[in-house]
């Protein structure tokens, strides 16, 4: 199967699942269970968490905007996890075991960079367990990140989600093939 046809099947199963979040700026997420739970960055959402004003609105594939709440969130790790009341008919991502990511292994980005929703990106895992911005044990990808794409799913060729991308190494605020995941293995922590 050649990549396009490979991403373009990641992106026909797993695109539904993906999220646009407004939180002061915008992010991505994506939809990991049933009952409305949705993983995304915690420098997407955290301007809320300070400001308790704001609301945190997720807009869906579909159209469809909700109001969503902080269910959990690990400031450290980047991440959070919200709640929010779904949508009919919204598909909910599968989780793969991050632990068994390799360099080389074809992957796809999908998020809102600059706004552009629903856009995916394309490459393979440059390095795993790299430390970078104070992270460690993160996955280095060369497929493009952008501003925007934080908090969206980083997916394996079944369509797995292996990551959350959290952010780039760029000397002009954009892609230059240097993005980093957090593994999906430090998100499930958040998820009981």
């Amino acid at each position: 199967m050649a990549s396009g046809s490979q991403a373009g099947a990641v992106y026909r199963k797993v695109g539904g699942s993906v999220v646009e979040i407004s939180a002061g700026g915008t992010g991505s997420g994506i939809v990991v269970d049933s009952s409305g739970l949705i993983i995304t960055n915690y420098h997407v959402i955290a301007s809320v968490l300070r400001s308790r004003n704001q609301k945190i609105n997720v807009r869906f594939g579909n159209g469809e905007i909700r109001t969503a709440k902080v269910f959990q969130s690990d400031q450290a790790n980047d991440l959070a996890v919200l709640k929010v009341d779904l949508p009919d008919g919204i598909p909910v991502a599968t989780l793969a075991d991050s632990d068994t990511v390799a360099v080389g292994d074809f992957i796809v980005a999908i998020g809102n960079p600059f706004g552009l929703d629903g856009t995916i990106t394309q490459g393979i895992v440059s390095s795993v367990n790299r430390s970078f911005g104070g992270q460690t044990d993160l996955i280095q990808v060369d497929a493009a990140i952008n501003p925007g794409n934080s908090g969206g799913p980083l997916l394996n060729g079944k369509g797995e989600v292996i990551g959350i991308n959290s952010m780039i190494a760029s000397p002009v605020r954009g892609s230059v093939g240097i993005g980093f995941a957090v593994p999906i293995n430090v998100a499930k922590l958040l998820l009981n």
